[in-house]
């Protein structure tokens, strides 16, 4: 899907899906939310994780975007910020952080007790708490397995927000958890070469490759939009 850049700032705390539910960049959520569902005809897909090549591709503002489209579809939605390095889940809801993701991993609080509701209905959050100097560490942990199980298990949709999957390896850990993944690439920054690279690691994983959503890209008046829904319709050279 390529999404057209709004009039104004492109911030990502703006969740354009909740403040402007009837512009055209919501509706293009929507047929994301859409190709998601029926992207696997052989099981249910209850978990998502979405990600980028690099920082600042979009990545964030995509995973709080799709989380609010499912809810107001009338699913019960969890977003987790699994990116334990650079956390954004909390400031872009307007959430606290002094409990979250780390801490339910630490086993200092359950997953019912870290979950917070947002301003959503249907969409509760886990933000990610306090920054761990470990976070390859916990994410691969037993207990990383055993939370999502929780999750998809209490939640129609459960959202990872990860980071970027080539400078570190979480994502390609979470990858192992979710059923499928997103790979988010922006228009005019994402290099082919590491969009194919992020394919690649991502193949290597567990759960599906489900297709890539091209960010930021500016439409003509007589251009159309695509969902790149799947891995044969990836970009690569």
């Amino acid at each position: 899907m390529a999404l057209r850049k709004s009039k104004g700032s492109w911030s990502r705390k703006n969740v354009i899906a909740l403040t402007e539910p009837k512009s055209l960049n919501s509706e293009q959520y929507r047929t994301i939310r859409t190709n998601i569902e029926f992207s696997s005809v052989d099981r249910q897909m209850k978990s998502v994780m979405i990600t980028s090549a690099c920082p600042g591709e979009g990545k964030s503002t995509t995973a709080a975007n799709l989380a609010v489209v499912f809810a107001q579809q009338g699913k019960k939605v969890l977003l987790i910020d699994a990116d334990l390095r650079k956390p954004t889940v909390h400031t872009t809801f307007q959430l606290e952080n002094m409990t979250g993701l780390t801490s339910v991993l630490l086993k200092k609080y359950s997953l019912k007790q870290a979950v917070q509701t947002s301003k959503e209905q249907n969409l509760d959050v886990l933000t990610s708490g306090p920054i761990p100097p470990n976070p390859a560490e916990l994410l691969s942990s037993k207990w990383m397995e055993e939370l999502s199980e929780e999750a998809c298990a209490a939640y129609d949709m459960v959202i990872f927000d990860t980071p970027p999957i080539l400078p570190v390896a979480d994502a390609q850990i979470l990858g192992n958890v979710a059923d499928g993944s997103v790979l988010v690439v922006s228009s005019g920054k994402t290099e082919k070469e590491k969009a194919a690279k992020a394919k690649e690691a991502l193949d290597s994983c567990n759960s599906k490759l489900l297709g890539a959503i091209m960010n930021g890209k500016k439409r003509s008046k007589h251009s159309d939009y695509g969902y790149y829904g799947r891995e044969d319709n990836f970009i690569q050279r």
